[in-house]
């Protein structure tokens, strides 16, 4: 039996009193401080309450994989908010971007394919769009599937002027799912984009053979 979500989630942005919205810092991201009052599941109203939201923007993320080969292409870079939290702060990783004001997200997974990977995207699939931190940040990030030929995907690659310094992985398929499995993989687009994968492999395959 499906739930009609509508029917289980009542309130929504009218049930929110944002009070003041203070920025507090500025700079690549911004921090601002909110002032608010919300609906309590009561039917009364909530205290006032102020929270820090990190704001990023939105970003993208594509997983990239050949069926020819039966393999994935991921990539390492060093991440700073690993730092202290796992003995490996280089990460493996999908293809991610930011989006930038008035751009397409296709163009967005396609270009930062090229400079992160050096790989050309056929059709992208949309996988889902989720919040990552909803707790204090406000960044959406939008997944997409791809197939790719990845016969020639290897080597380091990046941006100089934003300091990156990405290496390119070709991992066959059981690999990555058994890294998946012994949580080695431990970035959030990662881990449900792999895990989208191995639900609808077989009609993403099947869809394959009849291009």
């Amino acid at each position: 039996m499906r739930v009609n979500l509508n029917k289980i989630q009542q309130f929504n942005h009218q049930d929110v009193q944002i009070l003041e919205k203070e920025p507090l810092f500025k700079g690549f991201f911004s921090l601002f401080k909110y002032r608010f009052k919300h609906r309590l599941h009561n039917g009364q109203w909530s205290q006032e309450i102020e929270r820090e939201v990190f704001e990023r923007g939105n970003a993208v993320a594509v997983l990239p994989y050949d069926p020819v080969l039966k393999e994935f292409v991921l990539i390492e870079q060093f991440r700073t908010g690993a730092l202290g939290r796992v003995e490996q702060p280089w990460l493996l990783e999908v293809v991610a971007g930011m989006i930038e004001e008035d751009e397409r997200h296709e163009d967005v997974c396609r270009r930062e394919a090229q400079e992160e990977a050096g790989l050309e995207l056929s059709e992208l699939i949309p996988i889902m769009e989720y919040l990552p931190s909803p707790g204090g940040c406000s960044e959406m990030l939008s997944l997409y599937f791809s197939f790719v030929d990845a016969k020639d995907a290897g080597g380091v690659f990046g941006l100089d002027e934003e300091n990156e310094d990405i290496l390119v992985h070709r991992v066959p398929e059981h690999e990555v799912m058994q890294w998946l499995q012994e949580g080695r993989i431990i970035n959030s687009a990662t881990i449900i984009a792999l895990q989208w994968f191995a639900l609808n492999k077989d009609q993403l395959l099947a869809d394959f053979k009849h291009e």
